[in-house]
């Protein structure tokens, strides 16, 4: 009989998984992160037998979730080698090797108090396989009715850091130990190269977004800088039906010098595709800065604060901060995200624990027009994040510069299971493909 305890979800200190340790006399051990579990008839054998034909360190599988009287499927992901989130989905039953428990367990000389548990599946990965079986295999109850889009912002939440810095020396240990670590040394960015007519450009990729467009781009126009920093409005609509492109063309027809509209083809472009046809446009500024088309800046000073910390530290991107808003500009809780969690010596790597880096942002366009911007629709900006990072330095302002507003059409307000999956998996490519190319850049260093 395989021995089962119950934990009261994903945060778990180390001394309650030692006594766990200690008390299991089977060789393998259920780890239960909710109480109510209801098993598919025989799925305990399977999930055991494909542990032992494996080799697996761990086991974990698909499931039902129900709701009241509702059942529905809940498939979870391939854990990659990059799937480094403390979040990350394993849904309510992980199935581990008694023996690489305690032996991860002794390898660690930390008593974490929320990060035992993430701390012990970095380790398991480093012994072996966290394999997913995709078979669904027991039926859990769903307390948190919350759409995606409230969910999303959890990690950030203010009343969380103290478990979120756990969470990013967790990480910060698994990287040394997998050679991925990255020290405090960065490449020196001269923010005065090359020359451009203008110093900035605000960059707004669009489609359908006839109810929030023209806020966005009269909240960049805006803007006020120095006399010296001309800055230029750049919005790039990629075929849209619903009269958003007909709200463009009467700004537009209002006069404004500074605004510069492009009209994409009928080819594929993605929100990556239409920053890289700003950021090419001959008109593009020395540094690009983003406004979603649903969003607004805060105030008129944003761009001319993005500008002074360029040129300031030097830096090949810079991030600001945010608040949430609804609709009509009200803030929301969390109320305001700042990523001060991000420190300038290890930020770029707790950057691979992330879901994403924060908003604003700018980048240093001779350098953006290098590297581009994958041309997907989700996670764009995260891959230009992380690859930056590797080498170059992130600068951050922790000033409220924007207002991210919340509404039933934000392309994450309410994700089914299946999207919010394929969105994971990718950012989970992301990372995976970043850390081996940091392992291979610490490799090539010590030659």
């Amino acid at each position: 009989m395989t021995d089962t305890f119950i934990l009261e979800g994903r945060i778990c200190s180390t001394p309650r998984l030692r006594s766990i340790a200690a008390e299991a006399k089977s060789d393998k051990i259920y780890l239960q992160l909710k109480p109510d579990i209801r098993w598919v008839a025989y799925s305990q054998e399977r999930m055991e037998a494909l542990m032992d034909d494996t080799g697996a360190a761990m086991v974990y599988a698909d499931r039902f979730q129900q709701q009241g009287g509702t059942v529905t499927q809940a498939p979870v992901i391939d854990c990659q080698e990059g799937a480094l989130r403390d979040d990350f989905d394993f849904g309510s039953v992980l199935l581990v090797r008694t023996e690489l428990m305690r032996k991860a367990l002794e390898q660690t000389d930390r008593d974490w108090k929320y990060a035992g548990l993430y701390d012990l599946r970095l380790r398991l990965s480093r012994m072996g396989e966290l394999l997913h079986v995709s078979e669904y295999m027991y039926y859990e109850h769903e307390e948190d009715t919350r759409k995606s889009g409230e969910k999303l912002f959890d990690y950030v939440d203010p009343k969380n850091r103290e478990v979120q810095t756990e969470m990013e020396e967790a990480v910060t240990e698994h990287l040394k130990a997998v050679g991925a670590y990255l020290e405090p040394e960065f490449k020196d960015t001269d923010t005065e190269a090359g020359e451009f007519e203008y110093e900035a450009s605000v960059v707004i990729p669009c489609k359908n977004r006839v109810r929030t467009i023209e806020t966005a781009i009269r909240s960049a126009l805006a803007q006020k800088t120095e006399s010296r920093y001309k800055f230029n409005v750049i919005v790039v609509d990629d075929n849209s039906t619903d009269g958003t492109a007909e709200v463009i063309k009467r700004i537009v027809a209002e006069g404004h010098e500074n605004l510069v509209y492009i009209a994409q083809d009928k080819t594929w472009h993605a929100i990556g595709g239409n920053w890289n046809a700003a950021l090419h446009h001959e008109k593009c500024g020395r540094f690009a800065i983003q406004l979603d088309s649903d969003d607004t800046y805060s105030g008129p000073d944003t761009v001319q604060k993005f500008i002074d910390t360029f040129h300031r530290e030097r830096c090949a991107m810079v991030i600001g901060t945010y608040q949430l808003t609804d609709f009509d500009g009200h803030q929301l809780p969390p109320g305001v995200i700042d990523h001060k969690e991000w420190t300038p010596d290890n930020g770029r790597n707790n950057a691979l624990r992330i879901n994403g880096l924060g908003a604003p942002r700018a980048f240093f366009t001779p350098l953006l027009r290098q590297l581009n911007f994958p041309t997907t629709k989700y996670g764009e900006d995260y891959a230009v994040g992380l690859r930056i990072s590797r080498e170059h330095k992130i600068g951050r302002i922790y000033d409220v510069l924007y207002n991210c507003r919340r509404w039933d059409d934000n392309s994450d307000a309410n994700c089914d299971i299946q999207t919010m999956n394929a969105n994971n998996l990718y950012k989970d490519r992301l990372r995976t493909w970043e850390l081996k190319a940091r392992i291979a850049l610490n490799r090539q260093k010590k030659k």
